[in-house]
């Protein structure tokens, strides 16, 4: 039996995250944020201090990697190895290091059956940068989500539980990394021919859910 893979792609900031985990909730599929699983890597990357500029070095280390979804509690955790990661990928620091590695052909190359696995025995809604462009150009239907950058990155400082933060570092790393993801040679961010673009700039969480429902109904009449 076939399973109906629903994607949304976008920018840092643009709500990818809670919509997906809302929309795959009202439509009763799994939510896989693959974003963490280049944290994961990047996470790894940096705990066992590889030198991911080195080929070898990391065509070695991608070849040790066990990396893997697992659900708890009704909820998919990241594990490395056995051991739950999820907590230890959302700093600033751990997202930079994954957008620059995750430019990386082996990195995408090695990441690529993990996603594909899941989607072969469950109707899923996954989140990423390249799911409907890339890991699942065949997909029911697909999304990209955007916003002005103003406003993703005001949305990624009210996040941050730091006291110390500063608005203006976060949309400077927020522009940088725009940057990196749409201008890497390897999977680069940016809409798939079919994606219906929805601008979240100026519409809450469920009103981009609610068309998003809208247009899954109507691709699924069709």
């Amino acid at each position: 039996m076939s399973t109906r893979i629903i994607t949304i792609d976008g920018p840092a900031g643009a709500g990818k995250t809670t919509i997906t985990k809302l929309l795959s909730q009202r439509l009763g599929c799994v939510y896989v944020d693959t974003g963490a699983l280049y944290r994961g890597v990047a996470f790894e990357l940096q705990q066992q201090k590889i030198n991911w500029e080195d080929k070898a070095a990391l065509e070695n280390f991608l070849k040790n990697l066990d990396l893997n979804f697992v659900m708890e509690n009704d909820v998919l955790v990241l594990m490395s190895s056995g051991r739950n990661i999820t907590d230890f990928i959302r700093s600033p620091e751990i997202s930079m290091l994954a957008s620059s590695s995750s430019a990386k052909p082996q990195v995408r190359a090695a990441l690529l059956d993990i996603q594909r696995n899941i989607a072969k025995t469950k109707d899923a809604v996954f989140e990423g940068r390249d799911m409907g462009t890339v890991v699942f150009p065949d997909a029911a239907v697909k999304f990209f989500l955007f916003a002005d950058l103003n406003v993703r990155a005001k949305r990624r400082f009210d996040e941050m539980p730091d006291e110390t933060k500063d608005i203006q570092k976060v949309q400077e790393q927020m522009e940088i990394r725009d940057h990196n993801d749409s201008q890497r040679k390897s999977a680069p961010l940016r809409p798939a021919v079919d994606a219906i673009e929805i601008d979240s700039s100026i519409l809450t969480i469920e009103q981009v859910v609610e068309k998003m429902l809208e247009y899954i109904e109507k691709a699924c009449k069709a």
